[in-house]
């Protein structure tokens, strides 16, 4: 009889009460996409669709039983990580993924809320660009997260060319520029690549506030098609089309009073069973 196994991404990252970021975020994304999610939960983030009102956190050594224990059983086949907010975190993870070199790594660099709700403590930030970016195969901040990481602003297609470069020094694999911020009514990404080529990826802004986890859809969306065999290219560009859709399909629909989710489900895709060697 034949045995079959489910592509299985692990969300390493935070919650969210009103299901539109983090750990939801994520499930729901590797879901309609046709993958297996696990996860382990890094903070508790009190929020809804308005904003962050609090954040919980939780202890190291919980988050680093849950990665031992996911791991052991369920050995991902690739991996997003997302809020890891104190260096003591950022340890337990990287300690905890170097046995599994083999799997790949997106890293979306969790700094600031759709709300503008600075996430990450100051210090967490050099043991992140130290530890973590070279661990990742791909990195993937928004243009305020970007500016943090170099102490300078990033507001136009420009800035991005010349911060982009400048991140991908800090040993970077693969990082993924995104634009949704530019004020213009085309939104440009910047994919730089382990060989220095610069891929743009163009889009129609769209006119909505339903945006709330669009950076969480993304990489876990690039994680779930790395899961599935594709390559870097191939895995961004089928990632921001997917969060484009979603975004799109999700466009008009009121949930909360403030920042609205995707809708991750407009097109739900049957769970993938590969046969097993």
């Amino acid at each position: 009889m034949k045995k079959y196994k489910y592509p299985s991404v692990l969300s390493i990252a935070g919650f969210d009460g009103s299901g539109g970021a983090g750990l939801q975020a994520d499930i729901k994304t590797i879901s309609a996409l046709g993958c297996y999610a696990t996860t382990v939960l890094t903070a508790l983030p009190v929020q809804n669709t308005q904003g962050v009102k609090n954040i919980f956190p939780i202890p190291v050594r919980v988050v680093a039983e849950q990665l031992e224990t996911i791991m052991e059983d369920i050995v991902p086949d690739a991996i997003k990580i997302g809020m890891i907010h104190t260096p003591e975190l950022v340890d337990v993870v990287v300690r905890a993924l170097q046995v599994y070199k083999h799997v790949p790594v997106v890293f979306d660099p969790v700094m600031v809320s759709t709300s503008g709700h600075r996430l990450i403590e100051e210090e967490t930030i050099n043991v992140i660009i130290e530890k973590l970016f070279p661990m990742a195969d791909i990195i993937t901040p928004n243009m305020d997260e970007a500016s943090i990481l170099v102490n300078m602003r990033v507001e136009t297609l420009k800035d991005m060319h010349l911060i982009g470069a400048r991140i991908k020094e800090l040993e970077c694999k693969n990082i993924l520029m995104k634009g949704g911020h530019q004020k213009t009514t085309i939104i440009t990404s910047l994919l730089i690549d382990e060989k220095n080529n610069y891929y743009p990826f163009e889009f129609n802004k769209i006119d909505t506030n339903n945006t709330h986890g669009s950076g969480c859809t993304l990489s876990s969306a690039i994680a779930t098609f790395l899961a599935q065999g594709k390559n870097m290219y191939e895995a961004v560009e089928l990632g921001q089309q997917y969060v484009y859709n979603a975004i799109e399909n999700g466009a008009n629909t009121q949930t909360g009073k403030g920042n609205g989710p995707l809708n991750h489900f407009f097109n739900p895709q049957k769970l993938i069973k590969n046969e097993m060697v």
